[in-house]
């Protein structure tokens, strides 16, 4: 026997034994490649054997018995081993994906559906949560009351209900859709990670700032090539399109970011979001909805179609005019630098809307960049929390990591106890996806011994790297991209309650953006900012002038960019309240569908819903209109701190109480009016956005 194969005999799978780690972290440095099929193979085997128990047990259904056993069972010997290496194979998915990995996705997605399928869709199981359903054995609490419906509607809404061919035709129905939103995650990643804009000479790079030409030039120099690298990945094409005087590079830039996934090769996604369509409609009609969105809906604070777009068209009604006038501004800009023969395209937006921007209030990103050096930001985000929570983080290097750029710390809470584990995952790399999302790996429950298993979370972003020159220096609106994450990630950390199933972010998916879109908040106070943007050389606090002409550019655009999330809201409602088969052409739909909505100039050739992760791949679809739902009720909830002073602790205890630590355990508006002592309105959004006076 060779030394390989006695290294192989001997090793024990690290997701099939303790961790052994600091709080039970992933070893990222012991798992291999090979492991996770290993691993999700025997979890689902295990998942199974657990379930034929409850179902075979011989004493009549409770909620004990059967519901809290389902749940309560995670953590407590090895019935978790699913979730365990779930959650650390999506995360490295997203987050650090290679060609074996996507392979294996490809491999074990359609046998994870069937095997989700093969639960929601047992009916000695399902026999036994109706039982209890329809006559509990005793008087159950409210969360174990809302973990009941949750799982007992739960089933229904999986099929539980269908004679044996509706169960049969919805598991084709859900394995392929299944497959097809990897896919289409997968063409995604490589269409955009594909481009690169290499320039060679000098004058191209005519009006970049130096960060920009520093960041390329890392870029080029990582990529063994010479001269300066663009990528679509948003901070080197961000700054590129807003910086750039060369009107043909940033159309170049424009086109290949507006045109990936469109493209006459395998990684074209315009017929798999067609399939995703249908099939989302066939899923909800063959359960007894009319449309995906009716399905969607049920099970959301916005409750129906109607009240989804009355919110959009209100929107609209509300920031047109003024998005109307920002464009007419901003073309008048263009026209007088240009000539009035000047017209203005989508790839002269950026360009020519910053051009304005300092002109009426002499700021750009560029001017706020050496204030937000990274590492000062990470302590002024933890410092907010301290301050809001009592919360403090320390780096622990001993806890495994994925990748080098990630950091990972303790959390402890007020009164010294441990909290969670919070994993940050900072820059762009080739393996990635773009965007920025919070995951867990691992959630929060209370164990039958009354032992509170504390979560750790992790954030993902694409933020501006450090160069060799510079430190990592960031933008306001990466800051504000940190402040969301970590809003999602205090969701997760400060989860307590009985079921991890009802914990965190288990809410509805128009709620979930209320912790972390409240946290944006805090990114253009004077108080908070006082506490860590200093200039990365000389220490110099941010000058007051200049925090003035932030709030002052504060609403710069707010017309202009409501309408952009309404027209995305709009696009994703058009698709899914479909009621017959999707047989349009996806270009020409997608520009009907959101016109109410779009202001600027529509090309032909570009498309949004073949790279709408979110809808498409993301778990949004029928629910993007949430960011705006959201909006309205984090605006709300910030103006109470506005009242009571924005670092007040008992305002920040009551958040944590009631919004924060309780998940999903009760309706997400009786949360909300507990904490706020009324039902939002859309006022205070309004006269943030400068709207209403």
């Amino acid at each position: 026997m060779t030394k390989n194969e006695l290294e192989k005999e001997n090793r024990e799978n690290p997701f099939f034994v303790s961790y052994n780690t600091p709080h039970d972290t992933v070893p990222f440095n012991r798992i291999k490649t090979s492991d996770y099929e290993e691993a999700f193979m025997e979890g689902i085997r295990r998942d199974d054997e657990e379930i034929d128990k409850i179902i075979n047990d011989p004493e009549p259904p409770t909620f004990d018995n059967t519901l809290a056993r389902v749940d309560l069972t995670k953590g407590e010997h090895y019935y978790d081993l699913l979730d365990r290496v779930s959650n650390v194979f999506s995360c490295m998915l997203s987050a650090e994906t290679n060609d074996d990995l996507d392979a294996l996705a490809q491999k074990i997605s359609p046998i994870l559906t069937k095997h989700s399928n093969d639960v929601s869709l047992n009916p000695k199981l399902f026999a036994r949560i109706k039982a209890v359903h329809d006559n509990p054995d005793r008087e159950l609490t409210t969360e174990e009351q809302m973990l009941l419906d949750k799982s007992y509607d739960g089933f229904v809404r999986s099929g539980a209900l269908l004679d044996e061919e509706g169960k049969e035709k919805l598991r084709k129905l859900t394995e392929e859709a299944s497959m097809l939103s990897l896919q289409f995650s997968q063409n995604l990643l490589k269409e955009n990670k594909a481009f690169t804009l290499h320039i060679t000479d000098e004058k191209e790079l005519d009006g970049l700032p130096d960060s920009a030409k520093e960041a390329a030039a890392h870029n080029a120099k990582e990529n063994g090539k010479t001269g300066w690298v663009f990528t679509l990945d948003y901070p080197s094409y961000s700054p590129f399109m807003t910086f750039s005087t060369q009107r043909e590079l940033r159309k170049k830039m424009y086109m290949a970011r507006n045109t990936v996934c469109t493209h006459d090769n395998t990684e074209n996604n315009i017929e798999i979001c067609k399939r995703l369509i249908n099939l989302r409609r066939e899923i909800a009609q063959l359960l007894g909805y009319d449309t995906y969105a009716d399905y969607v809906l049920k099970h959301r604070m916005a409750s129906s179609v109607g009240n989804v777009y009355d919110l959009l068209n209100n929107l609209i009604d509300a920031y047109k005019p003024t998005a109307e006038n920002e464009l007419k501004e901003i073309e008048a800009k263009a026209k007088a630098m240009e000539g009035n023969d000047f017209q203005l395209m989508p790839w002269d937006f950026g360009f020519y809307s910053h051009k304005l921007q300092l002109e009426k209030y002499n700021l750009d990103s560029e001017m706020l960049r050496p204030y937000f050096q990274l590492d000062k930001v990470i302590d002024g985000v933890f410092g907010l929390a301290n301050k809001l929570y009592g919360i403090t983080f320390k780096e622990n290097k001993d806890i495994q990591v994925y990748h080098p750029d990630v950091k990972a710390y303790e959390v402890f809470d007020k009164d010294g106890s441990y909290l969670a584990v919070f994993y940050a995952d900072f820059y762009p790399r080739k393996g990635k996806q773009g965007g920025a999302w919070m995951t867990e790996f691992k959630g929060q429950w209370i164990t039958r011994k009354g032992e509170n298993s504390r979560p750790h979370v992790s954030v993902v972003m694409n933020l501006t790297k450090p160069t060799e020159e510079k430190p990592a220096l960031l933008t306001l609106s990466e800051v504000e991209t940190f402040l969301h994450e970590f809003g999602h990630s205090l969701h997760g950390m400060f989860a307590n309650t009985r079921f991890e199933s009802l914990s965190g972010t288990n809410v509805w998916w128009d709620f979930v953006e209320l912790p972390s879109q409240f946290m944006e908040n805090y990114s253009i106070e004077k108080d908070f900012l006082r506490t860590f943007a200093f200039h990365y050389q000389t220490n110099e606090p941010i000058p007051d002038e200049l925090i003035e002409r932030i709030h002052k550019s504060r609403n710069y655009l707010a017309g202009y960019n409501c309408l952009r999330q309404v027209s995305f809201g709009l696009l994703d409602m058009a698709y899914y309240t479909k009621k017959d088969a999707f047989t349009d052409e996806i270009m020409p739909f997608e520009k009907k569908a959101w016109e109410k909505a779009i202001i600027t100039t529509q090309l032909p050739d570009t498309c949004m819903t073949v790279q709408f992760s979110h809808i498409m791949a993301g778990g949004y679809a029928a629910g993007y209109y949430s960011y705006k739902w959201a909006e309205v009720l984090d605006a709300d909830a910030f103006s109470m701190f506005k009242e009571n002073g924005i670092f007040d602790e008992a305002t920040a205890q009551n958040f944590r109480d009631n919004i924060l630590s309780k998940g999903g355990t009760e309706h997400p508006m009786t949360l909300y009016t507990r904490f706020r002592g009324r039902k939002p309105t859309i006022d205070a959004l309004l006269e943030r956005n400068g709207i209403k006076k």
